[in-house]
């Protein structure tokens, strides 16, 4: 019996994914937990492995083709089974999605007029009618009866668009009026010639259009990485209300702290520690004090999830876009094993070797570029979460203590809040405990 070998979710954000390569022939034999092809999905490229054991009779897509989760991929069955059956009842799926589909966008893309509610005449009865100025006005110019008329606007007002139906879909100008000519009274008047004194009407801005001639340029296809960032980041962006929160960090004794651990690292062999690794252990131990910053906005099922468990997500920039791998239960890790585990995740995304687990499941994001000598700026939520932190760089500065100026670090920390989970309140006080943890460093031994 042939088997279909569908494309599977390989990550909670996935929609699609592409088929890296082949690994297996057609006409080979292969085994459940063989892996059979690579695919890149939005986070890494990952193995594509078969459940079941039988002959690979047909590669249906190639290398390179994107196709969504449930797509027909490739077929398994018997050697010399006859597959067509299987093949045309996908087929007819896909062509059945088509057409439903293309039906759903011929209604959105349509001229309007069938999503307009029926415009039929009703009965005056005196009562004041609902239009917006336009619509009064171009009733009024074409001698149309509003009290006559059912609208489609907010509780059933007239606007424009009434008007141009009930006048047969012609559309009507925005301007009934020509535009005032540009030109002054005085040029006018002293002007013998009327026409020669106006100022010419400047023509239409027409964008040039791109020429490779002019400018060679080089296209490259959108990658799943990419696709999922703009997806997500867009909904975030235009779903959740951010607003901010920036707090200037007296890092002198954080600097002088992680030079003194430096230092025995070096003697013992040890790995080294980052402000980042610092940071992210202040975070972590911070949210345990701070559950309601510690949470997820779930929409869809209707809730607010104040997470337990502690993970922290850290923003690793690769070329193909940003990713967050996840340090699980940071709070409960040192500033070593937090460290170790950092670099070796933020490798394993540069190669593209993350899995699932070591990328899902984040409570609370950090992002970083003070590397780069960015001292402040706000960064997207990463949903569902309810938070991210923005991380600046470490600034020399000449600050006033005890009376006198004296040199020294700081540095801005902002954090974006989704305001239907975070208020105010909430995230100013989690941020005070994290300073207090970073301007003390000592207090994330207790």
């Amino acid at each position: 019996m042939a088997i279909p070998v569908e494309m599977p979710k390989m990550s909670d954000t996935m929609e699609e994914g592409v088929l890296v390569a082949w690994l297996v022939d057609e006409g080979a034999a292969v085994a459940a937990g063989d892996i059979i092809a690579q695919v890149e999905t939005d986070k890494a490229t990952m193995d594509l492995e078969v459940y079941d054991d039988g002959v690979l009779l047909k590669k249906v897509i190639g290398e390179g083709d994107a196709v969504p989760i449930g797509a027909l991929i490739a077929v398994l069955g018997d050697k010399g089974e006859d597959v067509s059956d299987l093949l045309e009842r996908y087929s007819a799926g896909a062509a059945s999605r088509d057409t439903s589909a293309a039906e759903n966008v011929g209604v959105a893309s349509g001229n309007g007029q069938d999503s307009l509610p029926a415009l039929a005449p009703v009965a005056g009865d005196g009562s004041r009618v609902k239009a917006s100025p336009l619509a009064k006005k171009l009733a009024q110019e074409h001698g149309l009866d509003l009290t006559r008329m059912r609208g489609s606007g907010p509780e059933g007002r007239i606007v424009k668009r009434d008007i141009e139906l009930a006048m047969g879909g012609v559309q009507v100008p925005a301007q009934t009026q020509a535009p005032a000519p540009l030109v002054r009274e005085p040029e006018r008047e002293k002007s013998a010639a009327p026409a020669a004194t106006r100022v010419p009407t400047p023509a239409p801005y027409q964008p040039t259009a791109f020429s490779d001639a002019d400018q060679p340029g080089e296209t490259v296809r959108i990658s799943q990485m990419r696709k999922a960032i703009a997806r997500r980041l867009a909904q975030s962006k235009f779903t959740a209300p951010h607003f901010y929160l920036t707090i200037d960090v007296d890092m002198d004794r954080a600097v002088a702290a992680r030079a003194r651990v430096n230092a025995i690292a070096e003697k013992e062999g040890s790995e080294r520690i980052s402000f980042n690794d610092i940071i992210t252990k202040a975070c972590a131990v911070a949210l345990r004090s701070h559950p309601a910053v510690n949470a997820s906005y779930l929409e869809d099922q209707g809730e607010i999830r104040y997470h337990k468990s502690i993970h922290v997500a850290v923003a690793v920039a690769i070329d193909e876009g940003l990713i967050t791998p996840v340090i699980r239960h940071a709070d409960r890790k040192g500033l070593s094993e937090i460290g170790a585990e950092t670099r070796m995740l933020a490798q394993k995304a540069r190669d593209r070797r993350l899995q699932p687990e070591e990328f899902e499941g984040s409570t609370f994001t950090t992002s970083n570029l003070g590397m780069f000598g960015i001292e402040e700026f706000t960064a997207i939520i990463n949903p569902p979460e309810a938070c991210i932190l923005a991380i600046g760089a470490i600034r020399d500065e000449a600050i006033v203590r005890d009376g006198q100026v004296v040199a020294g670090k700081r540095m801005k920390l902002t954090m974006s809040c989704d305001h239907r989970v975070v208020d105010g309140a909430t995230g100013s006080r989690f941020l005070e405990t994290l300073r207090k943890y970073l301007e003390e460093p000592l207090n994330l031994l207790l």
